[in-house]
């Protein structure tokens, strides 16, 4: 288990947890004076009053509760938020409304969680080929739907 470091920005801000022991995502928190209401089609960005410091070689990923998303139709504008290990802000979620009523987020709700992964950084280097491959530069549908 990697340790995280973080930092309670807000006396009211609930710190991330993980729902039980095998849970790959840590639940982050609405930090809000009061309920924040959320039109169907509107994008909402909601404090969680936590900063954290990400050990160097992880990024955290910011993706939408499966309850939340499915039940009531909230979740995260970008799909999936990515925080560098650089990044000490606070941790900010913006949620978006696609259902057709409004939505509640009420202070202490979870609204999403994050995902602590390795990444790979990479070396571009500009060529002016690339190597064969069989599916070539089919794109979009280009491999079929069955």
């Amino acid at each position: 288990m990697e340790t995280v470091k973080i930092k309670v920005l807000n006396e009211k801000a609930v710190i991330p947890k993980y729902a039980t022991v095998s849970s790959a995502g840590a639940d982050l928190y609405a930090l809000c004076d009061g309920d924040i209401k959320i039109s169907p089609g509107e994008t909402y960005v909601v404090h969680t009053g936590v900063s954290i410091e990400i050990p160097e070689g992880l990024a955290g990923f910011i993706f939408a509760r499966s309850g939340l998303a499915t039940k009531r139709g909230l979740a995260p504008a970008n799909k999936v938020g990515v925080i560098d290990s650089d990044y000490r802000g606070e941790i900010m979620v913006t949620l978006h409304n696609h259902s057709g009523k409004e939505q509640i987020v009420s202070a202490g709700e979870r609204i999403a969680q994050i995902v602590f992964m390795p990444y790979v950084a990479a070396e571009f280097v500009l060529s002016e080929e690339l190597s064969d491959t069989v599916r070539g530069e089919g794109g979009f549908g280009s491999t079929g739907t069955k």
